[in-house]
C-alpha cells in the first residue's frame, strides 16, 4: 500500500535565490536536484518560479531549463528607471498566487529570504490551517520569515550546483 503524499504548492522567488546564493556561496542553486527531492517527498500541485524577464540569452536558457524541469515560469519585465534604480520583484504576484491556491494544498513551500513574505505565511497558516516551509540562505533570510514559517530549511552546499572547474 503506497503512502499518500502531502499536496504542496511550491513558490520560488528566483531573483532572491540567485542573489543570496551568489552572495554567500558564490554558486548557483541546484533547481534540478531540489525538484527531484521535493517531487519524491510530496505531491506537487503547483510549482511556480517567478523571474525577471530580460532579453538575455543566458536568462532565456535558464528559464527554459526551469520549464523543462517542471516549473511554471512566471515572467515580469525588468524596469530600469530614469534615475538608475530598477524594479522587478514578484512579491505581489507570489502573494496573490499563494493565497488563491492555499485552499487546494496541505503545505506551501517558499524559496526566498524576503521578510515581506512573513505576513503572507502568517495569514496562510491562520486562514487555511496549512504548513508553511521556507528554504532560504540563512545568513540573508529575514528572522521574521524564519519565525513565520512552520519549518525553515537553510540552503547550504547540499542545494547548490558544484563549482565549475
Amino acid at each position: 500500500m503506497s503512502q499518500v503524499k502531502t499536496r504542496v504548492g511550491l513558490y520560488v522567488d528566483v531573483q532572491n535565490v540567485y542573489y543570496t546564493t551568489r552572495a554567500v556561496f558564490g554558486r548557483s542553486f541546484n533547481y534540478r536536484g531540489f525538484w527531484a527531492h521535493i517531487n519524491s517527498q510530496y505531491q506537487l500541485v503547483y510549482a511556480r518560479a517567478y523571474a525577471v524577464q530580460r532579453d538575455d540569452d543566458a536568462q532565456i536558457k535558464f528559464q527554459d531549463a526551469l520549464r523543462h524541469i517542471g516549473f511554471d515560469v512566471r515572467l515580469k519585465k525588468f524596469i530600469q528607471r530614469a534615475d538608475g534604480s530598477a524594479k522587478g520583484d514578484w512579491d505581489v504576484g507570489i502573494t496573490i498566487d499563494m493565497i488563491e491556491q492555499a485552499g487546494f494544498v496541505d503545505e506551501v513551500i517558499l524559496l526566498s529570504g524576503d521578510g515581506d513574505f512573513s505576513i503572507l505565511l502568517d495569514h496562510i497558516k491562520k486562514k487555511y490551517a496549512i504548513r508553511t516551509t521556507v528554504y532560504g540562505v540563512e545568513a540573508l533570510t529575514a528572522q521574521a520569515l524564519i519565525q513565520a514559517s512552520s519549518t525553515f530549511h537553510a540552503i547550504d552546499n547540499h542545494w547548490l550546483l558544484p563549482l565549475k572547474s
